[in-house]
């Protein structure tokens, strides 16, 4: 009995870590992901030993593999506690003079929004960028102010430009987290050169504003 109650901790353990591990590694915390992976290997190699020297006893497997599932769960329990990484929130709301944003904007979050065109009629459109830590506080806010808004988040991969990109980087690095992934530079797929051979072909007014001298240069042909 004894035995299977190690079993089944130790593999809790290893698949916690393993689970953990995969998350940081997904958000770029790839130190901690290393760090976690020495810890994770040893109590693989410990678990993994005690079972391939008693495969004689089936409740030893079935330790094994229980406590592979349950590691899962706590594993993926223990990253929600974290809370990792950001989202950027998506609210639409039929109160379109509603003052939304300037109240969110009290609250510490960054909100840019504009009015949008639905089937219905207009809508008032928030994007907001937040910490998945503060996350259940902005939907909070935002129920309660229009509990019929459409809500949809998704977690942004990069960051680049705005003035969110400083302020994130100054809560990453309270919280001790990596930050590389808020630099232009590590952008996927960005090269220098490129950028400015595209920068070379585009026009230093924009489109719209030549095509307006344009008009008013034939206007003024014309009288």
């Amino acid at each position: 009995m004894t035995m299977i109650i190690i079993i089944l901790i130790i593999n809790i353990v290893y698949v916690s870590f393993l689970t953990i591990r995969m998350l940081f590694t997904l958000k770029g915390q790839r130190y901690l992901a290393a760090l976690l992976s020495s810890v994770e290997v040893f109590v693989y190699i410990l678990g993994l030993g005690l079972v391939l020297e008693n495969l004689d006893q089936i409740q030893n497997l079935i330790a094994y593999a229980v406590g592979f599932a349950l590691g899962v769960l706590v594993g993926t329990k223990i990253e929600e506690k974290l809370a990792l990484g950001y989202v950027t929130v998506k609210v639409i709301s039929k109160q379109v003079k509603y003052p939304f944003a300037d109240l969110l904007r009290e609250k510490g979050f960054g909100v840019t929004s504009w009015v949008g065109k639905g089937m219905e009629g207009e809508r008032q459109v928030m994007e907001i960028l937040t910490s998945r830590k503060d996350q259940k506080d902005l939907y909070n806010y935002v129920i309660a102010m229009d509990p019929s808004a459409f809500i949809i988040s998704y977690e942004p991969q990069h960051f680049h430009g705005g003035f969110w990109v400083s302020s994130l980087k100054k809560y990453a690095k309270k919280r001790g987290e990596q930050v590389e992934h808020l630099h232009e530079e590590n952008l996927p797929g960005v090269n220098e050169e490129e950028v400015e051979e595209i920068k070379d072909e585009i026009p230093d007014e924009p489109v719209e504003e030549k095509r307006e001298d344009n008009k008013l240069q034939n206007d003024d042909n014309r009288k």
